[in-house]
């Protein structure tokens, strides 16, 4: 038995990070669905191009974590090549429009507030002087961060006003110093204690509920990338192959886990608005007082490491089937021998 495929422009995968995207490319391989990888870090482009000619479709792949691996350079620059795609008429997964909400901390927390949508209190600055000032109002412990994040890089936690001071005061680009990334831009916090010790990541395709997991967590860490966890709440290590760094984090650990429907609506309430056909969203519930915070939104989601046994599914299987929907690429089986 063979396939074919009836649509003859192949989808376009545009990455930044190749280890995450193992997964995809084996189940496409698998399927023998065409595609091509653009591969950020080489990528340029030309405004003269057709890419409506090349592809079916671009999937945007970027990720806002990429200046924590010396690839920043490309963050902007893929802004400009969706733009470029967009106005050639190109069908974009997660647009510029998308990587744009992925790019703002501080435009997620105002169109969560525009939807009244809780989230933990924040203040939005540009110079460290100011933050000081900002905490002013907010409760303690509090969490500086980029406003261009990703993977948890670059957030500190501060337990009081002289820790905060004693950051303020370090010279920029430090170590301990604050920082605020590639658009000089930062959040000051409430850090919110985590109810029962987890957080909760839900994963939308085409803007719909797909699954969520509990992320158990111990210790201070806010890198929660669900793609890196190889390990269940049994102790049981997930399938090496399927783990995209190769090294589980130490003391974390997922489970699949059904969110209440306000929950769920509230995510994709919050995916519409952001443009994000892929992606996750966590939210934590506060000890103190048991209110649930919505505080990361994503359009690069990478998918729990080993779906089949944490979730009783292939999440890349309904992405690759939802893909080759989107891209009018039907599959036929030839059945002779």
């Amino acid at each position: 038995m063979s396939t074919t495929h009836t649509n003859a422009l192949p989808i376009a995968i545009y990455y930044e990070q190749p280890h995450w995207f193992k997964p995809l490319f084996a189940e496409l391989d698998r399927r023998g669905t065409p595609y091509v990888k653009l591969y950020a870090p080489d990528h340029f482009f030309a405004p003269e191009d057709h890419p409506e000619e090349k592809y079916s479709l671009v999937f945007n792949r970027m990720s806002p974590s990429a200046w924590n691996r010396d690839h920043g350079d490309q963050i902007f620059y893929t802004l400009s090549f969706l733009e470029h795609l967009e106005s050639r008429g190109v069908k974009v997964i997660n647009g510029f429009k998308a990587f744009a909400s992925e790019l703002s901390k501080a435009g997620q927390l105002v169109l969560m507030d525009k939807l009244n949508i809780p989230y933990p209190k924040a203040r939005v600055i540009h110079r460290a002087a100011q933050a000081e000032e900002a905490v002013v109002g907010l409760r303690w412990p509090i969490v500086v961060k980029p406003n261009i994040g990703g993977s948890g890089a670059g957030v500190k936690r501060f337990d009081g006003l002289s820790q905060l001071q004693a950051a303020i005061a370090r010279d920029p680009g430090t170590p301990d110093a604050l920082q605020f990334g590639l658009d000089s831009t930062a959040l000051v916090q409430e850090f919110i204690p985590a109810e029962g010790s987890h957080i909760v990541r839900v994963e939308v395709l085409n803007g719909k509920y797909l699954y969520a997991i509990k992320v158990h967590i111990t210790g201070e860490t806010f890198d929660l990338c669900p793609a890196d966890i190889c390990r269940t709440t049994t102790g049981t290590d997930l399938a090496r192959g399927a783990c995209a760094i190769d090294a589980p984090k130490s003391g974390i650990t997922v489970e699949a886990y059904t969110p209440p429907a306000d929950a769920i609506a509230d995510v994709e309430l919050l995916m519409r608005h952001s443009g994000i056909n892929i992606g996750g969203i966590e939210y934590i519930t506060d000890s103190r007082d048991g209110q649930r915070y919505y505080y990361d939104v994503n359009a690069l989601s990478n998918f729990v490491a080993d779906g089949p046994n944490v979730l009783g599914f292939d999440p890349f299987a309904k992405l690759a089937d939802w893909l080759e929907s989107e891209a009018n690429i039907t599959t036929t089986a030839d059945m002779t021998l």
